[in-house]
C-alpha cells in the first residue's frame, strides 16, 4: 500500500494573514466583553492557539471533544461527546472555535447543545468550510477559508491522528 502524501492547498503565510483578519473582526465585535472561547478538540487546538494570541481582548477558554468519524475519511453521522464543558456558559458570550465545517452535523449538534445552556450570545468561528459536503445548514460567523471537496489535513486537522503538525492546509487524494 502506498502512503498518500499531502499536497499544499493553502500555504502557512496565507493562513497567518487570515487568522490575523479573523482576530481583528472578533476583537472588534467583542470589544469590552470577555468571551468564552470553546475549542472543539482535537482539530481546533492549533487554530485556536494562534487566534487567541492575536486577539486584542481577554478571553476564557474551555474545550469539548466530539467524534463523528471512525478510522477513515467518511463521517459516521453519529456524534459522540467524548469530553464535555467544565465552564458554565449561561449568560456568557460564547464563541465556538472549529477547525473545519464539513457536513455540518457536528457543528449543528454543538450549537444546539450550547444554545440550550442559555448563553447571552453564541457564534461560530471556523478555519475552513467545505460547503459542498453540507447535510444540515450552518451559520459561520467568522470564516477563514472555503475549501474544495477534498480530504483536508494540517493546522490541527487530521486523518487518523496523522498530519495535524503540518503548517499548511493540505489535501490528500
Amino acid at each position: 500500500m502506498v502512503a498518500r502524501q499531502p499536497k499544499v492547498l493553502i500555504p502557512q503565510d496565507e493562513i497567518r494573514q487570515t487568522i490575523s483578519r479573523l482576530a481583528a473582526e472578533i476583537s472588534k465585535d467583542y470589544q469590552g466583553k470577555r468571551p468564552l472561547l470553546i475549542g472543539i478538540l482535537k482539530g481546533s487546538f492549533m487554530f485556536m492557539a494562534d487566534l487567541v494570541r492575536q486577539l486584542g481582548l481577554p478571553v476564557e477558554m474551555d474545550f469539548m471533544q466530539l467524534s463523528s468519524y471512525g478510522a477513515g475519511t467518511e463521517t459516521t453521522g453519529k456524534i459522540k461527546v467524548l469530553k464535555g464543558l467544565k465552564t458554565p456558559i449561561g449568560g456568557r458570550d460564547v464563541l465556538v472555535v472549529e477547525d473545519i465545517v464539513d457536513t455540518g452535523l457536528t457543528v449543528s449538534f454543538i450549537m444546539d447543545y450550547l444554545r440550550k445552556k442559555k448563553p447571552t450570545s453564541l457564534k461560530l468561528c471556523a478555519l475552513a468550510d467545505k460547503p459542498s459536503r453540507r447535510k444540515v445548514p450552518v451559520t459561520i460567523d467568522y470564516l477563514g477559508f472555503t475549501v474544495p471537496d477534498k480530504f483536508i489535513v494540517g493546522c490541527g486537522i487530521d486523518l487518523n491522528e496523522q498530519h495535524r503538525h503540518l503548517p499548511d492546509i493540505c489535501f490528500i487524494e
